[in-house]
Parts: structure tokens; sequence; C-alpha cells
């Protein structure tokens, strides 16, 4: 039996990290072998892509260079790290996935969204995640979460950007029958037992 594709999105300061945490638990503590990666990332080359995305540079970053980028590091992490593990039978859990660059590159930089879709069809081909649990958050609070910590190119982005990003999700969500949407706003540990039981009722769903 192939494994299962766990994502988890949400823009800076919803609690990304810790609740990543909670996923790869509640699953081994349900028995089952988990990889946990990144995206963008993963792997030797698309971590090195990942680096030039987030670096700041002394021009204008194109957006669909930046699509393109996106979608070059994802092609290298299904190929070489997410399809063997599925097909072995492990369970991947990565933070960020696809969903995030509708909401980024789409919503956010205004890009078409057939770009986007013509894109995951070719580099994903039919892959997409199984569940993926999107931690929704003002971005006013999450910035402010954030405001203590070296920041990324794209984590220094004005509000009105998050702000459509956070749109964008919340559209993905309205259509895509894989995202489950958790009010990040609550205390960490109501967003943590909400993950949990997310992943819970999915993994149940699959025996």
């Amino acid at each position: 039996m192939s494994g299962r594709f766990i994502t988890l999105e949400g823009s800076e300061g919803a609690g990304k990290s810790t609740n990543l945490e909670v996923v790869c638990k509640t699953l081994v503590q349900a028995g089952i072998d988990v990889y946990r990666t990144r995206e963008p990332g993963g792997t030797p080359l698309a971590e090195a892509l990942r680096k030039l995305l987030l670096a700041e540079w002394d021009e204008t970053v194109d957006g669909v260079a930046e699509l393109l980028l996106m979608f070059a590091a994802r092609r290298q992490h299904l190929v070489n790290e997410i399809e063997p593990r599925l097909a072995a039978g492990q369970w991947v859990v990565c933070d960020r996935f696809t969903d995030a660059t509708f909401a980024y590159q789409g919503y956010g930089r205004g890009l078409p969204l057939s770009y986007i879709e013509a894109l995951e069809s070719w580099v994903q081909e039919s892959r997409r995640p199984d569940l993926s649990l999107y931690l929704d958050l003002d971005p006013k609070i999450g910035r402010a979460r954030i405001a203590d910590r070296v920041q990324d190119r794209l984590e220094r982005e004005e509000l009105m950007f998050f702000e459509a990003v956070r749109q964008g999700y919340l559209a993905r969500a309205r259509e895509q029958s894989h995202m489950h949407v958790i009010d990040a706003s609550v205390p960490l540990a109501e967003v943590s037992a909400a993950v949990a039981g997310v992943v819970q009722t999915f993994v149940a769903s699959q025996t």
C-alpha cells in the first residue's frame, strides 16, 4: 500500500513549525512511518533553489521567474524524495506545497492561476496532497508574532501582500476537498488539538 501525502499550510506567524511536529507525532503514535520535509527544499538542489528564492537581490525578482524556480525545486523534491517514499509505503508530511504557490504567487503576486494550474499538471502529474491543513490567521497578528526574528525576502513583503495570500488560501480551501481550515488565532494548545483531531480522523478513514 502506498503512503499518504499530508501538507501543512499557513502564512508567517501561524504556528506551522510547532504544528508540523504535532502532525508527525500524531502519525507516529498511530504506528505510521513518517518522513518530514519542506518546500521549497527537501533535496540538496531544491534547498539551493530555496536560498535563491528567499535571498535579497539588487534587482526586482520577477513573479514568473519566482514561480518557475518554485516548480523547479518542487520537481526535484517529488522525483528524488516524495514519490519514492510514498511508493515504499511511507507517509510524507511536508511544510507547504502547491496550495502555497496558488496563495503566494497566484493571489499574492497576482499571476494568472492558469499558469500555476498548467505547471501543477506538468510538474506533479497526478500527485496532489491527500490532506492539507491550513492554519488561518489575520496577517496583522502573524506579522506581530514574527517581528523580532530575522526575516527573508518574502516575509518582508507588505501587509497587502499577506492579506491577498490569506484570501488565496481561503479561496483554495473552498474549492479543494483535501484542505481543512484551522483557526490559528486561538491559543496554541487549542490549535494543536484541532490539528491532531483532523489528522486522527484522516488516519481512521484510511484503515
